[in-house]
């Protein structure tokens, strides 16, 4: 910027800043900030006009600006806060400097536009680069995190794990959970996997069909996959379909199931009369008491 209409702005700082402030809180009343705390608002503005001037005073972007950014970030507020803002900032300033043409020696609009824009254009890039490398890794670390959960392989007993499927199931999907089924079938040692569909809304013939895919793989590899949580529409439409899941054993319920597992791997569940003994003894003491 030049060095008399520098020194002007900053011997004017005041002026702008309180210009500057009047109208953020004038739209304030209808835009996104509305909810945001009276305290919180004017504190932030502060903070943000101090750092655009920081940047005027050290010829350039500043740590403070990176600092302040990020602090918004973290906190979740938009870009657009910061956008808008310099946007006005950007009008103020030139509207003030034009109403003064007659104490400095431009009196060119066009010099002061470019002035101006040279002094604000950079922070917005900088903020906007700054928001736009923070969201990508945001939505990097989400979909990472997303596709951990969206096909979790659970060993719940020595050689059962099991498999519960929540909502609906896409071609990306479907090979992700291909993908742990087999990986994580090998990793546990898994004599027998249970694929529990009682969170997918929805069954049509893609999704059975991911379904025996993913039953015949865990096959190839010597272990046996039992379908779970088959609702009675789920089962009509698989009928209504014609397709044929009679490769590999279903059950209704995860407890039926897991019943079948334990059958499957020798074992089965027993009763003990000791525990039920003790079970007795402590409802007759609280029925006593």
């Amino acid at each position: 910027m030049d060095g008399t209409l520098q020194e002007f702005v900053v011997n004017n700082s005041d002026v702008i800043i309180k210009n500057w402030l009047e109208e953020v809180t004038e739209k304030r009343k209808s835009d996104y900030t509305s909810s945001i705390s009276t305290e919180l608002f004017q504190s932030t503005n502060r903070e943000f006009v101090n750092v655009i001037f920081s940047s005027l005073d050290k010829q350039g972007l500043t740590t403070e600006l990176d600092d302040f950014s990020e602090r918004l970030i973290n906190l979740g507020w938009p870009l657009s806060y910061l956008t808008d803002g310099l946007q006005t900032f950007r009008r103020v300033t030139i509207d003030f400097i034009l109403s003064q043409s007659e104490k400095i020696e431009t009196n060119h609009f066009t010099n002061v536009l470019e002035m101006v824009d040279n002094w604000v254009d950079p922070i917005i890039n900088s903020l906007v680069n700054e928001y736009s490398g923070n969201w990508e890794h945001t939505v990097s670390l989400q979909r990472v995190a997303l596709q951990e959960l969206s096909a979790p392989l659970i060993p719940v007993m020595k050689n059962i794990t099991i498999m519960p499927l929540i909502g609906t199931i896409d071609t990306e999907r479907a090979k992700l959970i291909m993908e742990n089924l087999l990986e994580g079938t090998i990793k546990h040692n898994a004599e027998v996997v249970l694929i529990d569909i009682t969170g997918v809304p929805v069954v049509d013939t893609m999704v059975a069909h991911h379904i025996i895919q993913a039953a015949e793989a865990v096959r190839l590899i010597g272990s046996t996959c039992i379908l779970v949580g088959i609702r009675p529409e789920i089962a009509q439409t698989i009928v209504n379909l014609g397709i044929d899941l009679g490769k590999f054993p279903t059950k209704s319920s995860l407890r039926k199931g897991f019943e079948k597992a334990l059958e499957l791997t020798g074992r089965k569940i027993t009763r003990s009369k000791e525990r039920d003994q003790t079970i007795e003894k402590m409802m007759s003491s609280l029925e006593e008491g």
